[in-house]
């Protein structure tokens, strides 16, 4: 399964890459009421983000320019900043909103004197830049894209000689409850799984220009290219009993869930998550001593040739 929206609560979060959710079924997204949001998600998965640019660090050695394609409030594009000293940092997003919080990210944590932004939609605004990229990042925005092969290609075209292109895309869906949560029928995560691929299977088909892909990452970067294509996927593992944060994520996540799907699932699934969303009820999300977060992410890279 190619794609998971509730990791990292991608609903929303994914979006940012592509603007203002063109062919999306909920409309224009109010992005600077979202940011918090957004950035608190983001910091509860930093674990994970901090061993996938680790693991860029092994084979791209001392980047000049980064440039983090549909970066959102820029929690990974000031990741990128501390985890390489000498690179210049600039976070792509077709939402100045989101924009703002990645500047005023990179101010606190010092890293403003190397950091910029560019506005724009993908993948147009990447021909705005003053220089070809070292290293190029798409955490989950090369999906909003009708046409993810064109996409890579023009993503491709303004690596420098032997720079990397590295997407975020696939891995598995995030878990929150066990199984069996001794109310309702048991497996309800894995019913809004299916819901949400069906959901997203849909909105890509409705996408401007949308063309059908095998979704095979390393090919389409070979397609587009480039050579040396390694994938690795990065575990999130916050065991029960859930920390305020994880807590807060799950309670955020779910919610989501309830507002976009609830009409593709049935009366009792629905009935379930209300429960589970209820503040008031001892066995919701807000309380159960059993709440995890376990998520785990692709990420998939490719080289261009000197």
């Amino acid at each position: 399964m190619a794609h998971h929206p509730h990791d990292e609560h991608e609903h929303e979060h994914h979006e940012r890459g592509h603007g203002h959710g063109h062919g999306h079924d909920h409309g224009d997204i109010d992005w600077a009421e979202l940011a918090p949001l957004l950035e608190a998600q983001a910091e509860l998965f930093t674990p994970l983000y901090e061993h996938a640019l680790s693991w860029l660090a092994q084979e791209v050695t001392e980047p000049g320019l980064i440039v983090d394609a549909g970066s959102g409030p820029g929690v990974i594009s000031s990741l990128f900043a501390e985890t390489f000293p000498g690179a210049r940092v600039v976070a792509v997003d077709g939402s100045e909103a989101l924009l703002e919080r990645a500047r005023a990210r990179a101010e606190r944590q010092g890293v403003a004197d190397r950091f910029g932004t560019l506005a724009g939609e993908l993948p147009e605004v990447l021909g705005e830049l003053d220089y070809p990229a070292d290293l190029l990042w798409a955490s989950r925005s090369v999906h909003h894209l009708g046409d993810q092969g064109a996409a890579l290609a023009a993503c491709a075209g303004r690596l420098a000689p032997g720079g990397t292109l590295a997407v975020m895309e696939g891995g598995l869906p995030a878990r929150f409850l066990p199984r069996d949560i001794g109310f309702g029928r048991p497996g309800l995560q894995a019913r809004i799984d299916v819901a949400e691929e069906e959901r997203f299977d849909r909105m890509r088909a409705e996408l401007p220009g949308s063309v059908a892909a095998v979704e095979d990452w390393p090919a389409l970067l070979a397609s587009a290219g480039l050579h040396h294509t390694r994938s690795r996927t990065f575990l999130l593992d916050l065991p029960a009993p859930a920390t305020d944060r994880a807590r807060a994520y799950v309670v955020a996540a779910l919610t989501r869930t309830r507002e976009i799907i609830a009409e593709d699932l049935d009366a009792d699934d629905r009935a379930t998550l209300d429960r589970l969303l209820d503040p008031d009820d001892g066995a919701s999300v807000h309380h159960r001593p059993d709440v995890f977060v376990l998520a785990a992410h692709t990420v998939h890279s490719a080289v261009r040739p000197v």
